[in-house]
């Protein structure tokens, strides 16, 4: 009996590895552990225990049993160790899945290279394998291949999965363009308060697209021969939003002028995915876009989104608060240069390297080594503007590192109305955060860290932002239940491991 459950066990976990499109090799680095060791797991030759179980389900997002939940992941964080070397910076994680959505686009195949492997990625592979789309890692696990079928089948969606991402919404733009009628869940994500999609609505009604809202739903309902007569005027200079303007426009038969469009990173790669399309978008990195639509795309395309330019901002961030000297590459500096000059002003100290090209052929990338210094809090006060200003994701980071610096710090994240209330879980660490109302907080520094287990914040960004200072602090801290961040980052642990950290993950079983 003991024997055919392991090799039970072990079919289940070669289905989940074969599904992933790892190799036993790749399995076995992820559990550090020797491919022998995963062979004879697969082949039911070795016993097994849950929390191995439970490791290997993490590895492959899988759940390889149901009989007993092994309950959320949790990081172990000893703190007060200082960083070294060299650390790449992954895709964009916003650009992957406004690609992903936008392969709706083509009855072709597409392939996206190096692709982030997160938790928001997997929910949108498994709403679109669950209408029919066929998707599959291929080169040894770091690229994706996608090929649609002739017929989406939406009734079969994963109501599941496509609740658990904001992204979903950006299946609008594409779907219109497929069929009369269609139903979406209700949009989920991280927990930022109320964010309309009324900005989406308003765009996407001069394609004729109709929605109504009941039960969880969105029900739309394409009304034929409703095309742009004049220049869209987005309400709103929101990603997501200018995306799915695009996506509308790109198989829109004739010229689409968008304006107040963001120009924000994701959106300047999925132009350039546009174009690789065969569909021509003039003005991309400006507030006007001139889309010039093609009725129906079918080709096959390979392309390579950018660097993450919010996870650079990450691991810079995790450098000035650890104090230590670290050299971040691939680093898009587009996207960072208010970032880095607030940051010089502040007292930074830091190299860069002479710029070279992304893969997409069109993002400047440089390497950044950053090292120890003492930080004077800025004059001004910490606050997002769209595109080419201070990035709205990466304000966050800012209260760890303003927290280090001398004097006081008012950061004014206006775009949210719940995640400035989410950094005030720094003062759990040491912090001293004062908020005055939904949107500021008033940071003074400099801050001596301490431990602490707490639980992870509902939103990406600032739960990233209590994991840096938990590596700061001296002693042993624990952060629970730490989804959302593999919502966003691939193997972040495991990555600032590498560089001189020591995180554990684990579960209570």
């Amino acid at each position: 009996m003991a024997d055919d459950y392991l090799v039970r066990i072990g079919k289940l976990i070669r289905d989940a590895r074969q599904h992933r499109g790892w190799t036993q090799s790749q399995l076995a680095d992820a559990l550090g552990t020797s491919q022998s060791a995963v062979n004879r797991i697969e082949r039911g030759n070795q016993n097994i225990s849950l929390e191995m179980i439970a490791r290997i389900g993490e590895a492959l997002d899988s759940e390889i049993v149901s009989l007993g939940y092994a309950g959320p992941m949790h990081l172990r964080v000893v703190g007060g160790r200082r960083l070294s070397g060299a650390i790449d910076v992954k895709t964009s994680k916003n650009a992957c899945v406004a690609l992903l959505c936008a392969s709706l686009l083509n009855k072709g195949r597409t392939v996206l290279r190096r692709v982030a492997r997160i938790e928001e990625v997997y929910r949108l592979l498994e709403v679109l394998g669950s209408i029919g789309v066929r998707t599959r890692w291929i080169n040894d696990g770091v690229d994706l291949e996608l090929i649609p079928p002739a017929r989406l089948d939406m009734e079969a969606m994963d109501a599941d999965a496509a609740r658990r991402t904001r992204s979903i919404i950006m299946f609008l733009g594409p779907l219109l363009h497929r069929m009369e009628t269609f139903r979406l869940p209700y949009a989920g994500g991280c927990d930022l308060g109320t964010r309309t999609i009324e900005p989406h609505m308003i765009a996407l009604r001069r394609f004729g697209l109709d929605i109504t809202a009941t039960e969880g739903i969105y029900h739309a309902k394409v009304v034929p021969g409703i095309s742009p007569d004049r220049p869209i005027v987005l309400t709103e200079r929101g990603d997501t939003v200018t995306e799915n303007a695009l996506l509308a426009a790109a198989r829109h038969d004739g010229v689409t002028v968008i304006r107040n469009a963001s120009s924000n990173y994701m959106v300047q790669d999925l132009c350039f995915f546009l174009e690789a399309l065969g569909v021509r978008v003039d003005g991309v990195g400006t507030t006007t876009l001139t889309v010039h639509g093609v009725p129906s795309i079918d080709v096959d395309v390979d392309y390579s989104p950018s660097e993450d330019p919010v996870e650079a901002m990450s691991l810079l961030a995790a450098a000035v608060v650890t104090e230590s000297e670290l050299t971040i590459r691939r680093v898009p500096i587009e996207f960072m240069e208010i970032e880095l000059a607030v940051l010089e002003e502040m007292g930074l100290d830091h190299d860069r390297s002479a710029e070279y090209t992304a893969d997409n052929g069109r993002t400047r990338l440089v390497d950044l080594t950053v090292r120890p210094s003492k930080l004077e809090a800025p004059i001004d006060k910490i606050h997002p503007m769209p595109f080419p200003g201070l990035n709205i994701d990466n304000v966050p980071f800012f209260a760890a590192i303003t927290a280090v610096a001398q004097g006081q710090t008012l950061i004014h994240d206006w775009v949210y109305d719940n995640r400035a209330i989410y950094l005030t879980d720094l003062n759990r660490l040491g912090g001293r955060l004062q908020l005055l109302d939904p949107h500021r907080v008033l940071v003074e520094g400099p801050t001596r860290w301490r431990a602490a287990e707490m639980m992870c914040p509902p939103a990406l960004r600032p739960a990233v932002v209590v994991l840096l200072a938990m590596m700061a602090a001296e002693g042993t801290s624990v952060l629970r239940n730490v989804y959302v961040i593999n919502r966003g980052y691939e193997e972040l642990a495991e990555r600032l491991n590498s560089v001189g950290a020591q995180i554990e993950t684990f579960r209570d079983i």
